[in-house]
């Protein structure tokens, strides 16, 4: 079960623990703890009192059914690690493989990202998912609020739906970043502003990689049912998604993403 896989791990990773290096321990798991202290809090609690001695998490998921998605992932968080979920064996072989450095090599702790919308120009605003990872506007600098960790060759994105004012000029908003150094655990924050004139004229004519973003998160809108979603088809974010596959040709993932929607709006079709 997790909690007894957890506690031997973090037994081992201790007895072979080594300053300034990566200690961590891979729980790889469907995350049901079917097995002792079944609760989420319990198996949490222990996790987070591991990070505290410097050992953290990976936590990569396995199965299907009643795999539980959501304790993984935050396991992964609580653990100041990462996640990911192995659904075929080209995925292992990428994740343990070519990715293993990124997997594994962290290089910002407790990132946090704030953006402060001008209320001149910015009228309605919603952040796209993210809804486990939200940290209070006043708990920014704090720096005993965990948050999140990036791995050497990732990234992170975060999109907003915004509405704007009429005719409503200048500045959009204000971003601000804010992680830790691993090794020093000194802080760095940046900022910048984000102008009305930084806007693409339309979608098409945004970048490819900012539009293989939003038809992702569609995606997932579509998918959840969201109300956002609105009349959005799974067929028609099959054809944004095969025509943006289509332009990012050496992006197997993209290719990949492309496929599932292909399949997702041939269900939908099949089950009206």
């Amino acid at each position: 079960n997790a909690e007894a896989g957890l506690r031997l791990g973090y037994s081992i990773a201790m007895q072979a623990y080594q300053p300034g290096a990566n200690n961590r321990i891979i729980l790889c798991s469907d995350g049901v703890a079917n097995v002792g202290q079944t609760g989420p809090d319990a198996i949490l609690a222990e996790v987070r009192g591991y990070v505290d001695e410097g050992i953290r998490l990976t936590a990569v998921g396995f199965g299907m059914g009643n795999f539980n998605d959501v304790l993984m992932e935050q396991l992964a968080d609580d653990g100041d690690g990462n996640y990911a979920y192995v659904d075929s064996i080209d995925e292992a072989g990428k994740l343990f493989g070519e990715d293993l450095t990124s997997t594994l090599q962290v290089i910002a702790l407790d990132a946090k990202v704030q953006v402060d919308f001008n209320p001149d120009v910015v009228t309605r605003y919603r952040l796209i998912g993210y809804e486990n990872r939200d940290v209070a506007d006043q708990d920014f600098r704090n720096n005993a609020v965990d948050a999140g960790e990036i791995g050497a060759g990732h990234s992170s994105t975060a999109l907003y739906a915004v509405q704007f004012k009429p005719g409503g000029q200048g500045r959009i908003a204000t971003v601000q970043v804010r992680w830790q150094d691993p090794q020093t655990y000194q802080v760095t924050e940046i900022n910048g502003n984000f102008n009305t004139w930084d806007l693409a004229a339309s979608f098409d004519s945004a970048s490819t990689r900012y539009q293989l973003s939003v038809v992702v998160a569609e995606y997932a809108e579509v998918l959840r049912h969201s109300y956002w979603a609105g009349d959005v088809s799974l067929g028609q974010v099959a054809w944004q998604a095969s025509r943006l596959a289509a332009a990012l040709p050496e992006d197997a993932d993209v290719s990949e993403f492309a496929g599932l929607t292909f399949r997702a709006s041939q269900i939908e079709q099949s089950n009206p």
